[in-house]
């Protein structure tokens, strides 16, 4: 359990990739893992569109306010929500709320995943939706939540970022 710990603790946001191909086993191994994540009555309103092409990896960088690092990634996962699909169940909550959660937990379980298997991830969440949506043809009924390029760590590891010391964001028995 601890090793387990450890690597949550050691896992960062990676900005620098080397152009190393990531072989087709250890994608299908992070995928794999990403959808065991929760979901709420386990709908998995989830897709998730993998991107190979430079020009495509480019244009989702635009996308991402210049963020151009996304682009030397040899991938990058797009995580989409599919609304109705938690609504079936849970009407408007399902649809604003759990379909969101659902597709964080998918992104954090990839992102642990590919961390795990000796690769770098960022999660990238300010991008324009509507150019995402646009660049990838994705579906009105679909909306794109979450952008991870994954790769190989060029550079080296960066240093833990200073955290909230855990009693201003943890509340203990009001009631």
């Amino acid at each position: 359990m601890k090793e387990m710990i450890s690597n949550i603790l050691a896992r960062r946001s990676i900005r620098k990739f080397l152009p190393d191909v990531i072989p087709e086993r250890d994608l299908t191994e992070i995928l794999e893992a990403g959808f065991a994540a929760p979901s709420a009555g386990n709908r998995q309103p989830w897709r998730v569109v993998v991107v190979r092409d430079r020009s495509c990896k480019e244009q989702l960088a635009s996308c991402a306010g210049g963020q151009n690092f996304m682009a030397e990634a040899p991938f990058v996962l797009v995580v989409c929500a599919v609304p109705e699909e938690s609504a079936e169940r849970y009407a408007e909550r399902g649809e604003s709320l759990y379909v969101l959660q659902d597709t964080a937990a998918l992104t954090t379980t990839i992102l642990l995943a590919a961390h795990y298997l000796g690769y770098g991830a960022c999660w990238i969440g300010a991008f324009n939706e509507e150019g995402v949506s646009k660049t990838l043809k994705i579906p009105k009924n679909m909306r794109p939540v979450a952008m991870v390029p994954i790769g190989k760590i060029d550079g080296g590891v960066p240093p833990r970022r200073q955290r909230r010391p855990m009693a201003d964001v943890v509340v203990q028995d009001r009631f």
